[in-house]
């Protein structure tokens, strides 16, 4: 009877210290897991430290937010006096053509500035290779039904073009051009003066960001390969 009871006693024993050796390593894979949680999301907020560190990150949210925004330029109210002379004052002046393209983005009419600065660039082609590769780069992005940035031609004017295009020339573009540059001229530069971008400028206010709406797709001629453009000195 006596030997019974001390073999529960120490079965109890055995137990107890099952028990309690269970119990401390649940409780230390409890920890090990909360100490890995605590790592994991560690790890994480430094990676997201550093991601809001990255300057790209502040510009595409930017981006996002605003679409693009045009470069802002110091201009000095007697120079912006000077672009209310004349169209061709404000054009000849790459700030006033900067200027004057953010406006036209605020009214979503760019393509008529982003097509004349197009065609100043096509002019300066210097071998047949370029003027093929522009010609062709104007015309599907400017001139033919459903393009991009189609402007305003009426159908003849398209259709010369179109004829032209088996052979263009340096002045293929040049009655679209005059039509847009008038078209310009009459209407959205008389609104461009009368506008808060050009007043600010006069009256030496600082010039406020403007939301702007996104296109697809800009307009560059850098996406043809070997074909040097000089556009780059217009904006």
């Amino acid at each position: 009877m006596e030997t019974s009871l001390i073999f529960f006693s120490q079965l109890n024993m055995c137990e107890s210290k099952e028990k309690t050796f269970f119990r401390l390593m649940h409780g230390l894979a409890k920890e090990e897991t909360s100490k890995g949680a605590k790592i994991r999301a560690k790890e994480k907020r430094n990676r997201l430290s550093l991601l809001l560190q990255k300057p790209e990150f502040h510009e595409e949210t930017q981006t996002g937010r605003y679409g693009h925004l045009a470069k802002e330029t110091r201009v000095s109210p007697e120079e912006a006096v000077i672009w209310g002379e004349s169209f061709d004052k404000l054009l000849s002046h790459k700030a006033g053509l900067e200027t004057f393209t953010r406006f036209l983005k605020t009214e979503f009419s760019e393509e008529n500035i982003e097509f004349w600065i197009a065609c100043e660039d096509f002019k300066k082609s210097k071998n047949p290779q370029q003027i093929i590769q522009k010609a062709k780069a104007i015309y599907e992005k400017f001139i033919q039904s459903d393009a991009p940035q189609e402007v305003n031609l009426d159908f003849h004017t398209k259709e010369l073009i179109a004829k032209s295009m088996t052979q263009p020339t340096l002045q293929s573009f040049d009655a679209a051009q005059s039509r847009v540059y008038q078209l310009m001229e009459q209407d959205s530069y008389t609104r461009f003066l009368k506008s808060d971008i050009y007043l600010g400028l006069i009256e030496g206010r600082p010039q406020r960001p403007t939301n702007l709406r996104r296109r697809s797709r800009s307009f560059t001629y850098n996406e043809f390969q070997d074909v040097k453009s000089d556009v780059a000195i217009w904006l």
